[in-house]
């Protein structure tokens, strides 16, 4: 009945496997192998994957490699439907890239140091940014990963992020550096600005 559903046997085999294995490539002989499905419709089925979206591909020691686009706007759906371990209930309890209310500022208080905290990307609705949070501050390392590492269990996907000190914020911020520009151009949400620096 899925097969109906998502257009044909090949394709559902695809997204059980790129979605039960985020993180991981395969290349198109290993995919037959593992799907044992027919080399001519898998390559049909990733080339329309790839045009949609939801895999990516990449060239590595003149072989191509696919995984799954986990910044795919529908992937966290896709992946509570296609998900093997159906014993276990989905991680997210929340719509998926929308924080309006700020379900994170809590776990942020916990960050000492923290003097902006910046949600873009996929924590928000609507966001095309490339990264998803930036941390501004003289913060510890492993605060950090463990901030992210938490986020990433709640958002079922892998988080891209970034820290800066303040003075290296602030002079970025001053000489409109793009990689800032850009982040703030996209649609975002200030959890943190201890010094109204996007206030003024």
């Amino acid at each position: 009945m899925i097969d109906a559903l998502f257009g044909s046997k090949t394709r559902v085999k695809l997204l059980h496997l790129f979605l039960n294995n985020p993180g991981k490539s395969f290349y198109v002989r290993e995919i037959t192998r593992k799907i044992e499905e027919q080399i001519n419709s898998v390559r049909r089925e990733l080339s329309n994957m790839l045009e949609v979206g939801i895999i990516t591909s990449d060239s590595l020691d003149n072989k191509l490699y696919y995984q799954v686009n986990q910044r795919y706007g529908y992937y966290v759906p896709l992946r509570d439907i296609f998900n093997d371990n159906t014993t276990e209930s989905s991680v997210v309890t929340h719509s998926p890239g929308d924080i309006s209310n700020n379900k994170y500022n809590l776990m942020l208080r916990g960050i000492t140091g923290l003097r902006l905290a910046i949600f873009s990307g996929v924590l928000v609705k609507g966001s095309n940014g490339s990264v998803d949070i930036m941390l501004v501050g003289d913060i510890s390392q492993a605060k950090v990963k463990s901030f992210i590492k938490d986020i990433e269990k709640i958002e079922g996907r892998e988080i891209n992020y970034s820290v800066l000190t303040y003075d290296e914020f602030y002079y970025r911020l001053s000489v409109r550096d793009r990689f800032i520009t850009e982040i703030l151009n996209s649609k975002h949400v200030v959890a943190v600005d201890e010094d109204k620096i996007l206030s003024e």
